[in-house]
């Protein structure tokens, strides 16, 4: 094709190593409720906690139709924060993904997420980086239910009326940092 992939991007895009001082960390996410768009949020906001990079927050399109949006009471979605479009994912230095799960289990399928998503990122030559149990005491907090795990951060929504705790936004908030930080140092040594 001459191109970098059938997504139609430049193969000199995709090859490039970003030369500037500051490191782009794109936190592209989906979110209906607005429970993972607060978790978003808060990675921007550890991420940007690491000097010299970046953080910048994009949402995925909407793929449901407007009516079906409105019988399901979705609220609007902030007209700040913009929809991504193909051709700037080239222009990113990483990435984090929200993807929302809603499977009723134990884990709330967020295994099964990570593990699907691990195979389109080979795909395209990227590197799929969980948090392990670097987030230290919290990460085995149980004295109250809450989402994440080692391969991310998450919330339990629950029916959709409860909001991320502390310990979730503050697990978002350290996986935002942590990867700003391994993308800084793989950079650093290209």
């Amino acid at each position: 094709m001459g191109k970098g992939d059938i997504l139609d991007i430049p193969a000199e895009a995709v090859n490039s190593v970003n030369t500037q001082s500051t490191l782009k960390l794109f936190i592209v996410f989906y979110s209906m409720y607005g429970h993972v768009e607060k978790l978003a949020k808060r990675m921007k906001k550890g991420a940007e906690g690491v000097q010299g990079v970046e953080a910048v927050l994009f949402r995925v399109p909407e793929t449901l139709p407007a009516d079906v949006l409105e019988l399901m009471k979705v609220p609007p979605k902030d007209p700040e924060i913009p929809e991504i479009v193909v051709a700037e994912l080239a222009t990113a230095d990483g990435f984090l993904f929200g993807f929302p799960t809603s499977t009723g289990t134990q884990g709330g399928g967020q295994e099964t997420t990570a593990w699907t998503a691990i195979t389109q990122l080979a795909h395209h030559g990227m590197l799929f980086v969980p948090i392990g149990c670097t987030f230290g005491a919290g990460m085995f907090n149980m004295d109250s239910i809450r989402g994440g795990s080692p391969y991310g951060a998450g919330v339990y929504a629950g029916d959709g009326t409860r909001e991320p705790s502390e310990t979730e936004l503050a697990l978002a908030e350290h996986q935002g940092k942590y990867m700003a930080g391994v993308v800084k140092r793989l950079l650093s040594q290209a």
